[in-house]
């Protein structure tokens, strides 16, 4: 087991930073906060939907779901109870990049949430049952049925992601999976998964509050140590863009929707480059509130588009150029062509008219504002931290992320719309009310 202290005191991140690591590879980064008697603790795992294979699409995002449903030493829905009980509160979440665990609760239970990490860890696939299973399997199906099937335009992300990636690229298909691979797959398949990618040297352990890095690294080492690495973790598909780089993509639905909504995306860079954090200004100024561009032309007084659906924003994906997408809905009487027309007209402004003085200041007002009430929780601090150990290797590079994005000028987001926003790379999703396509 190795310590290491990381403090980091700059602008984007004031508070310590320690990092461990088990001798099973488990990582560790802890971070001291006294300021209230409460700890986060957040568990990322290395994988998510970009790690599935052809056949397994969805695979991740069960598991958030099995995760909960016991392992051998906690019961099915006992995780829960358990912290609950003890005065917390928990949750998960999947995306492309990764799976993440965890739990904020009062600091005298931080034993408790290691304990249930590491088992769930080490114990998942002996408790593992078919009929556990398969009554998840029908909780994540009635999930996308609900939130991406039976909702209008609930299903632009899953258009989206192949218009923007091509077949056999990670980003191809989304976190959610298809019908047809969760029904076919067997109980021994989501073993094999379990088994090769939730392993301690898969995994980042971050927690962030009323503790003593020591101590934590003691509990870590007691509860996660024994848990055997896995030897081989399977490296996902290849990022590549063969194929459909510098092709324009369209896509146009015949919904039960209530209005004409158009999406227009385009890869930029990958999240954690100086490249994006000018991708993300510029989406800020595009896209984000009142005081954007797409608001005051299209939907400031009577304009095109409806004031409340109406913006623009990036998916933070590490592995890949990633999106930023525009979007708009029409108001009464406009067809998909003119608000298609007027969104587009939005994005090329970016290229011919100068992002101005005032413009800037906002956007970096917004994303500072962001970026802190982000940090204001032990809870979002373990996150942020977790995510930059997973995706760059490094906690305390989070506290590059705000100053990066601050350090982006008038130039930056030129070049950036110059070279991503063109016709010939652009991805255009509309859809238009009528029968069901």
């Amino acid at each position: 087991m190795s310590v290491s202290p990381a403090p980091v005191t700059g602008t984007g991140y004031p508070w310590p930073i320690e990092n461990a690591r088990l001798d099973n590879g488990l990582r560790i980064v802890v971070s001291e906060d006294h300021s209230a008697p409460v700890v986060c603790v957040n568990l990322w795992y290395d994988v998510g939907s970009r790690h599935e294979p052809d056949g397994q699409t969805g695979f991740a995002h069960l598991f958030e779901h099995l995760m909960f449903e016991g392992s051998t030493h906690v019961a099915k829905t006992e995780h829960m109870r358990l912290v609950q009980g003890s005065g917390g509160s928990l949750n998960a979440t999947t995306n492309p990049d990764r799976t993440n665990y965890f739990q904020t609760l009062p600091v005298e239970h931080l034993e408790l949430a290691l304990w249930l990490e590491a088992d769930r860890m080490g114990g998942l696939v002996p408790a593992l049952t078919q009929e556990t299973l398969d009554n998840q399997r029908e909780v994540v199906k009635n999930e996308r049925r609900q939130r991406y099937e039976n909702v209008p335009y609930g299903d632009a992300w899953l258009r989206l992601l192949p218009l923007l990636y091509p077949p056999g690229h990670p980003y191809h298909h989304s976190t959610i999976g298809s019908m047809e691979d969760l029904n076919a797959a067997a109980l021994e398949a989501f073993t094999a998964f379990h088994r090769a990618y939730y392993a301690p040297n898969n995994a980042v352990l971050t927690v962030v509050g009323d503790v003593v890095p020591a101590q934590v690294v003691e509990l870590a080492e007691r509860y996660f140590g024994r848990i055997d690495q896995v030897t081989e973790i399977p490296p996902p598909p290849g990022s590549h863009l063969t194929g459909q780089a510098g092709e324009p993509m369209r896509e146009t639905v015949t919904a039960a929707v209530p209005a004409p909504r158009v999406y227009i995306a385009h890869r930029t860079h990958p999240f954690g480059t100086a490249g994006y954090d000018a991708a993300t200004v510029l989406a800020t100024v595009l896209g984000d509130g009142r005081g954007s561009r797409l608001y005051q032309r299209l939907a400031d007084g009577s304009r095109i588009a409806q004031p409340d659906y109406v913006g623009a924003y990036g998916v933070d994906l590490a592995h890949a150029p990633a999106p930023i997408i525009a979007t708009a809905t029409a108001k009464d009487g406009v067809d998909g062509k003119t608000l298609e027309e007027g969104v587009v007209e939005v994005l090329e402004s970016l290229i011919t008219e100068p992002v101005t003085d005032a413009e800037l200041a906002r956007a970096k007002a917004l994303l500072t504002t962001s970026w802190w009430h982000q940090m204001s929780t032990v809870g979002g601090r373990a996150d942020t931290l977790g995510r930059y150990a997973t995706q760059f290797g490094d906690a305390g590079a989070a506290a590059y992320r705000l100053p990066g994005r601050l350090a982006v000028t008038a130039e930056d987001i030129a070049d950036v719309a110059r070279t991503m926003l063109t016709p010939s790379s652009r991805v255009t999703l509309t859809y238009l009310p009528g029968e069901n396509s």
